[in-house]
């Protein structure tokens, strides 16, 4: 038996989650896809539950847990049947509000941090532009200094929590991009959206994650205080990038958990299912198929431990979490796309959950940094 980084208070935590998930939202995931949009409620009561602040400090609401109480979270969540809501949870806890924590001021800590924590307040990260996605290098929303602040003007798309969020942790151009530095010229800014020339221009409309709420922002000549920049004026880059580690991880551990929450329940359904007068699951070629998928589900999650393993000890191995996440995203949508093979012609069916993983699990390959990015850091960093 290998020995487990989970202790016995994360085995409490992980059934006080599982039976929330279970018993208050996987009731609702098949109306939340109809209706494209998981209810306000949810944030609010997870707050209040003190699952949005885990590895958050005491001192902004938090629980003071180590990395593996956010593992057990982003373990538990796939179980309410939606990759929406783990993904805009994971916005919430993993991508938004960690660089308020590492880099802002007490101010912007209480200000921010700590109403995320409780729920009061939703956020979202805004890397992405219409002519910016992976190549964060290539933004074109700007900061001009003004007075005492500043003015942003750009357009911010595919942001998750976008419709709803009260805030976006936004990286934007404060400077040009100079010969030596392609990288600099940028800032992390805190932007509410209740401010003037914030504009929600359209939620956008997408093949999978369809409960989750992603919008394409306008913003025309907001004004932001001199205290919404958040961490070094122009350090943006690798501020962003720091994040961009943690948001990868945190893909990964979903992506790696899903993957086994749809084979187990695949194997089930071959179970119950025939053809040619006996079970699916009795052939030999379905056995083999959903050992090859075992085999796979295991080595990932090695893979993902040890990488956890490293952050939770404060260690930062961008090689190892890019290939986590490469790796946790080709095995999730390969493992969604053979379950619904193997629930045949029901697979295809809205009746069946397995075309909602399906469609899921395709984004995973595309948000949070391409495959070909990984690859490319990948190669990079092993001198290739």
């Amino acid at each position: 038996m290998r020995t487990s980084p989970f202790t016995e208070e994360h085995d409490q935590l992980r059934s006080a989650i599982r039976r929330f998930v279970e018993s208050e939202l996987a009731p609702h995931a098949r109306t939340w896809e109809d209706e494209g949009y998981f209810a306000d409620w949810v944030i609010p009561r997870m707050g209040e539950l003190g699952f949005l602040g885990l590895t958050v400090p005491p001192a902004y609401g938090g629980q003071g847990g180590d990395y593996w109480s956010t593992v057990v979270l982003a373990e538990e969540l796939p179980r309410c049947g939606s990759g929406s809501l783990p993904m805009a949870i994971g916005v919430q806890t993993d991508m938004a509000t960690p660089p308020i924590l590492r880099f802002g001021t007490e101010e912007q800590k209480q200000s921010y941090l700590a109403p995320a924590v409780r729920g009061e307040k939703v956020a979202a990260i805004g890397i992405s532009e219409p002519d910016a996605g992976s190549d964060v290098r290539a933004i074109r929303t700007r900061a001009r200094p003004d007075g005492d602040g500043w003015v942003i003007d750009g357009a911010k798309t595919y942001i998750t929590n976008g419709v709803r969020a009260d805030f976006i942790t936004m990286v934007v151009r404060t400077d040009d991009a100079q010969p030596n530095d392609p990288w600099g010229g940028m800032s992390l800014f805190l932007v509410d959206t209740d401010l003037p020339g914030f504009e929600v221009a359209r939620k956008l409309d997408k093949v999978g994650m369809r409960a989750s709420d992603t919008a394409l922002l306008h913003l025309d000549d907001v004004r932001v205080p001199g205290e919404a920049l958040l961490g070094t004026l122009h350090e943006g880059f690798k501020q962003i990038m720091w994040q961009l580690q943690g948001e990868r991880l945190i893909a990964a551990i979903g992506g790696v958990a899903g993957a086994r929450l749809t084979w187990q329940r695949t194997v089930a359904y071959t179970r119950t299912r025939e053809a040619f007068g006996r079970s699916v699951a009795s052939f030999q070629v379905t056995k083999h198929t959903l050992v090859d998928l075992a085999t796979r589900i295991e080595a990932a999650e090695a893979l993902l431990y040890e990488a956890c393993d490293a952050w939770n000890r404060g260690e930062y191995d961008t090689e190892r979490i890019a290939m986590c996440k490469l790796v946790a995203a080709q095995l999730a949508f390969d493992v969604a796309d053979t379950a619904l093979q193997l629930h045949g012609g029901m697979g295809y069916s809205r009746e069946a959950d397995v075309e909602r993983a399906w469609r899921d699990a395709r984004l995973a390959r595309i948000g949070g940094g391409a495959d070909e990015v990984q690859r490319e850091i990948i190669a990079k960093l092993l001198g290739l």
